[in-house]
């Protein structure tokens, strides 16, 4: 799809390979970006031209590339993307160290702290002072990492990888929970050549960080990891591809939203 913005004539043309939409010339601000996909305008960046707020949230196995589909869907929408940047955040506003939230990132955790956790949430979250520094360490992370994705996804339009943000951001109107997913010979041969490791260690580690993320999202949810109920779509990039994927949470996005 290409867009030609044309600030001194009257007309805004944006193509694709089915249409042509035109607009005024008034339509469009100096910092404002838009995006189409068939003949619907999903965003307008720019203050008060922002026309809807849509939150992705990506979930995926290890080394389907769900990262870069991640990434490559903010820059084409032009909205903000978050994997560690989150981490970092949840850091800032907890005053844990970034360092903690790294080592303990998507990995499982003890099973008595999930009661604990929800309890302490429901009754006005981590913020309620001297109680937040007498939990246990796991269950601080959790809450500090929960707040921060509700409040990220209450500033606006973006993309959230991992983390259980689909269920943190259960009740957010228009967000579209994916996930990502591939063949294991697939994923061994993408990780071993990034990596550079043999295909028996691509194996181990692909195993290995399934079971942790799964195990993090079983744990902190009411849902299944990698289910198809637990998502509003799910996409397999080896097949799709990288920009396939994309595409086609663009075209998700304009048939349900």
């Amino acid at each position: 799809m290409r867009q030609d913005h044309d600030h001194e004539s009257e007309e805004i043309k944006c193509f694709d390979d089915r249409n042509v939409i035109r607009g005024g010339k008034d339509e469009v601000s100096e910092d404002a970006t838009y995006v189409f996909n068939g003949n619907i305008k999903l965003y307008v960046n720019g203050g008060a031209d922002m026309e809807k707020k849509i939150i992705y949230t990506i979930g995926r196995e290890f080394a389907s590339g769900g990262k870069s589909i991640a990434k490559k869907l903010s820059e084409k929408l032009g909205i903000p993307y978050y994997d560690k940047e989150l981490l970092a955040r949840a850091a800032q506003s907890s005053g844990i160290a970034e360092e903690i939230f790294k080592l303990q990132d998507e990995k499982p955790t003890n099973s008595f702290l999930y009661s604990l956790v929800m309890d302490t949430y429901s009754f006005g979250g981590y913020h309620a002072g001297a109680s937040f520094l007498e939990m246990p360490l796991n269950q601080r992370v959790f809450l500090a990492q929960f707040d921060t994705i509700k409040k990220i996804a209450a500033e606006g339009s973006c993309v959230i990888v991992g983390r259980c943000a689909d269920y943190a951001l259960a009740e957010e109107e228009n967000c579209i929970n994916t996930f990502i997913y591939a063949d294991k010979s697939y994923r061994i041969k993408r990780i071993s050549k990034e990596l550079e490791l043999d295909e028996n260690k691509a194996r181990d580690l692909i195993n290995r960080m399934d079971k942790e993320r799964a195990s993090y999202y079983n744990f902190y949810t009411s849902k299944k990891w990698g289910d198809s109920r637990s998502y509003d779509i799910c996409l397999n990039s080896e097949k799709l591809g990288i920009d396939g994927c994309v595409e086609m949470l663009l075209a998700y996005s304009n048939m349900v939203l």
